[in-house]
């Protein structure tokens, strides 16, 4: 079960954001990630609990951050509901969209299982709802994953198979680059793993992405 944390920056000017401190977990149905986030000065920024089915699809979303409040899941596309903590402000929301996406690390990871990409092979096409602190609101975006390749490390319990993606934004154009191991984000844009207690977990083989054509 890894655990460990995440610092998190701008990543245009490089400003500190704070820090995400979370433990995950794989098991036969899925895989589960618990998050916290703090500011630079240490005061609690909001939360995350992610869980996601056997093939990378969002059974349950719950994300805060400062007085809001999001629960989500793959219903219909997905499904959505945004509430401050009193509930006075809530709206639902429904896109025909693969999965969710946001400033946590997790959210990378989710789409890389969602899609499973072959090594080489043309970017795959995925559609996202983003939630991004600090009022959480919803945009839907397009993007592109492809796997560059696969590195493996020797380390002292296992080998460890570090895997780059190469994500394209296709309003924008721009594209960045991804390194992640088994359940765990080494690097991307505005996130760097700074501590991790124990080795990532690994995936069992998966089914098979479904686009909408």
């Amino acid at each position: 079960m890894p655990r460990g944390r995440y610092s998190l920056h701008d990543p245009h000017d490089h400003t500190p954001l704070g820090e995400e401190h979370f433990q995950c977990a794989t098991g036969p149905s899925g895989w589960r990630y618990v998050s916290r986030t703090t500011t630079p000065s240490g005061a609690e920024a909001g939360s995350l609990d992610l869980t996601l089915d056997e093939l990378g699809r969002p059974l349950r979303l719950e994300l805060r951050a400062g007085d809001w409040h999001v629960r989500g899941a793959a219903l219909d596309g997905v499904t959505w509901v945004r509430a401050d903590p009193r509930g006075e402000h809530a709206e639902e929301g429904n896109v025909r969209a693969h999965g969710f996406t946001g400033a946590s690390p997790a959210f990378l990871v989710a789409t890389a299982r969602l899609l499973r990409p072959a090594t080489g092979a043309p970017g795959t096409r995925v559609r996202l709802v983003a939630f991004s602190p600090p009022v959480l609101a919803p945009r839907t975006l397009d993007q592109t994953w492809a796997l560059v390749g696969s590195q493996t490390h020797p380390t002292d319990s296992a080998p460890l198979v570090v895997d780059e993606y190469r994500v394209g934004d296709l309003e924008t154009g721009e594209q960045h680059t991804v390194h992640i191991a088994g359940d765990v984000v080494l690097s991307a844009p505005g996130i760097e793993l700074e501590d991790l207690e124990s080795p990532p977990s690994t995936f069992e083989a998966p089914g098979s992405f479904e686009s909408f054509g």
